[in-house]
């Protein structure tokens, strides 16, 4: 084994998870640290045979990495391509240039095209630190972004990342900004849309502060971690797939931008409109309907705030050769019933499959999207969308779709069922009045989604519905009773998720 020598180390797997923050973990007493002044948090170039990354320092006094290692976590270890025992060399990376434009912005300035693309490429090369992508979201936010400034956002978060072309003039997509716990209209839609003829290759995303992404709840279905060319022997087989983008690298930067937007609680539209709109490019889609709940406790709270990401969505994705349709949704109260991986996965195949129980307005929701990508994509008329599509899901066109779609992807699967459940109850007669869609969300994460496919809430109530004193509200599912209990004390905390009173 080759031993180590002036600023190299040994490279090591810790198997940590940092989420997509490449990070190493250096030893303070090792030759590098103190040859270089390396000290927590400073920015290391870490190069073995042609490959390179940067990576954020973390500094181990004693423990679980020698002298003589650079200990990787699982994002820089991936990046990396690295090998166990592999000899890297450890270097202060060049200054960042483009963060010159950052600080600019923060005083006012507005971005240039090429700044924009070098800030971008930067941030694909792993070059800016979390605080570094915390100072670019909040500049954006506090400032603003100018129609241009967007444009050219959304067009280098497509270059910087991976990009599919079809063979087809017409390539439909369909997306939903989020914020409404159970809305998992995208695979009826898909189904529906593909059994239609129409090619719609839906990459979707994991959940971050959700209890479920379309990926997670799709996964209890079928494999979703599929490569480029397994996805493309999916469409081409079945003219539709739910995957996770994250497999196939579309638009990464967005990746890398929402994971600290999320953190700051900062989502401006132009981040919105790029992060959405580059992935749709990226995705190779042509024509794209985006469904924008509206609500209180929604992500868009009044209807003039989704008016004008509506209208932010049509202009950029004419700037960026897209034929956007924003449609404005309810979203005062859940979609469904389940609210977690399996949960939902359960409520969107009784859709699909004609169940006469499934949840109506599930059922409506995904009638109404799929009848408006139908149109938008030219495949039937103008007005008869929603028809076209009901009659697909009425015969079991789309079920047959549904079912095609995950054995094409590596086998249909039954979602798994929860070991441990409670039911929340009505502390009074009367009606339901209030429905808060983020505490009941967090609720579901408490009760172990989307880590644990089968935890999350059964929502057995509407906005409206008459219930009794000791009526079942909601039914908690975990897979351990701790779990149960820590919802439980939240739920103490706030009594109010659902408020039962007097109609208003």
């Amino acid at each position: 084994m080759v031993e180590p020598t002036g600023n190299t180390l040994s490279l090591k797997r810790l198997g940590i998870d940092t989420h997509e923050e490449p990070v190493v973990y250096m030893r303070a007493d090792c030759h590098v640290c103190r040859s270089e002044g390396f000290s927590a948090h400073s920015r290391v170039l870490i190069t073995a045979g042609a490959r390179s990354i940067v990576a954020t320092l973390n500094v181990v006094r004693d423990g679980f990495v020698l002298p003589t290692e650079a200990g990787l976590s699982e994002a820089a270890w991936q990046l990396l391509e690295a090998v166990p025992g592999e000899i890297a060399t450890m270097a202060h990376p060049r200054p960042v240039e483009s963060l010159g434009a950052v600080r600019a912005k923060v005083f006012g300035k507005p971005f240039g095209e090429q700044q924009l693309t070098a800030i971008l490429q930067d941030m694909a090369a792993g070059r800016y630190t979390d605080i570094e992508l915390s100072s670019y979201l909040t500049a954006c936010a506090a400032v603003g972004m100018s129609l241009d400034e967007v444009v050219w956002q959304t067009r280098g978060m497509v270059d910087v990342g991976a990009r599919l072309t079809w063979e087809r003039p017409v390539i439909a997509d369909k997306h939903c900004v989020g914020g409404l716990p159970g809305n998992r209209t995208t695979p009826i839609v898909v189904a529906i849309v593909a059994a239609a003829g129409v090619w719609i290759p839906k990459t979707s995303s994991r959940a971050i502060t959700s209890p479920a992404g379309t990926a997670d709840t799709m996964e209890t279905l079928a494999p979703v971690n599929l490569d480029l060319p397994t996805m493309r022997r999916v469409i081409e087989r079945e003219g539709g797939c739910v995957i996770w983008g994250g497999a196939i690298h579309l638009s990464p930067v967005d990746d890398l931008l929402v994971r600290v937007e999320r953190a700051l609680d900062v989502d401006s539209d132009a981040q919105l409109v790029s992060s959405v709109l580059s992935k749709k490019v990226a995705a190779g889609a042509t024509h794209v309907v985006i469904d924008l709940p509206v609500g209180p406790t929604a992500k868009m709270r009044t209807p003039q705030a989704a008016y004008n990401v509506a209208r932010l969505l049509e202009r950029v994705g004419d700037a960026v050769g897209l034929v956007v349709r924003p449609i404005l949704t309810d979203g005062t109260q859940p979609v469904g019933r389940g609210i977690g991986p399996a949960l939902e996965a359960r409520d969107l195949v009784a859709v699909t499959r004609g169940d006469s129980g499934a949840p109506a307005d599930l059922r409506a929701r995904a009638v109404l999207l799929a009848g408006e990508v139908l149109e938008l994509a030219g495949a039937c008329r103008v007005g008869q969308g929603a028809v076209e599509a009901k009659a697909i899901l009425a015969d079991g066109r789309a079920w047959q779709k549904l079912q095609a779609i995950c054995e094409a992807q590596g086998g249909m699967r039954t979602p798994p069922v929860s070991a441990q459940r409670f039911e929340v109850l009505a502390p009074t007669a009367g009606a339901v009045v209030d429905i808060d869609n983020r505490r009941l969300s967090r609720a579901a994460k408490l009760a172990g989604a989307p880590a644990d496919p089968a935890a999350g809430i059964d929502l057995h109530v509407r906005l409206g519905d008459r219930v009794a004193a000791g009526q079942p509200l909601f039914t908690l599912h975990a897979e351990s009773p701790g779990e149960i209990g820590y919802v439980r004390e939240y739920l103490a905390a706030h009594p109010g998720i659902i408020a039962v009173g007097v109609p208003r």
